[in-house]
């Protein structure tokens, strides 16, 4: 089996996707900054291009469609093995699904749905297509987290939906929850409480491995992207958010050595 099709266990963020108004200025952007390539399909999607990054498959970026009034945001993609029983567990969990369950061609299945918070977040049951490969590598994804209102509040439907377990950091001024699968920390539930975003409100995020965030960030402006805060340290590494021409936000790292 080949690292693209390796299968993802239930719960672990396998992909991410990004539906723009401008294809081409979008790849344009990306490809440049990460040095990523472009496929177009599977064409069940509608104008659609899958990114990879020396062969492999590290993200999609799609158009969005003329009628949805949807932020442009990053979506991370949470595997399962049974999307139907998973679109049940999220409406009876108090989410949503928005799109699907949809056929992505021979490479798998698909839903988009929204926690009861409002992030939106995708679910991936895999075929031919397991998920991102090369992963930890510059250029990739390597982590995604929720910034919501508290953690409390949303903890509860993604163990529900997933069955994740979570290990939450003990502050009194930190409200951080890791969500596990097999043991292993694979996303974050983040409470900001009245820091939340009013122009965004709940939502997820993504962080991409850099070489060189001062020259990640340099970069995203000389290409006509935005710096949403500067170089950093986190828990994570170094790190700075920025923005893409369209707007959509995310997180550039050098991940600290473990």
């Amino acid at each position: 089996m080949t690292e693209s099709a390796a299968r993802h266990a239930p719960g672990t963020p396998c992909w991410v996707s990004l539906m723009v108004h401008g294809l081409a200025g979008t790849q344009r952007f990306y490809g440049a900054l990460f040095g990523w390539e472009f496929l177009p399909g599977p064409q069940q999607l509608g104008p659609y291009v899958r990114a990879l990054l020396d062969g492999h498959e590290v993200a999609g970026i799609g158009v969005m469609p003329h009628d949805r009034h949807l932020p442009i945001a990053w979506t991370p993609y949470l595997a399962s093995d049974d999307l139907d029983t998973t679109a049940d567990t999220i409406r009876h969990s108090g989410g949503t699904v928005g799109v699907g369950p949809l056929e992505a061609d021979r490479a798998g299945r698909l839903l988009i749905a929204s926690d009861p918070a409002g992030a939106v977040f995708g679910v991936w049951q895999a075929a031919e297509h397991g998920g991102i490969g090369g992963a930890g590598r510059p250029g990739t994804p390597v982590w995604n987290e929720l910034v919501t209102r508290d953690t409390a509040s949303v903890a509860k439907f993604y163990r529900a939906v997933f069955g994740f377990g979570e290990e939450p950091v003990v502050s009194a001024d930190f409200d951080y929850l890791a969500l596990s699968v097999e043991g292993r920390a694979v996303a974050a539930i983040h409470g900001v409480g009245h820091g939340l975003p009013r122009d965004r409100g709940a939502h997820w995020t993504t962080f991409f491995e850099v070489e060189d965030v001062d020259e990640t960030v340099r970069r995203v402006g000389e290409l006509g992207g935005h710096v949403l805060r500067g170089p950093h340290d986190s828990g994570h590494g170094l790190m700075a958010t920025v923005a893409d021409p369209e707007g959509a936000a995310f997180n550039v790292v050098r991940s600290a050595a473990e």
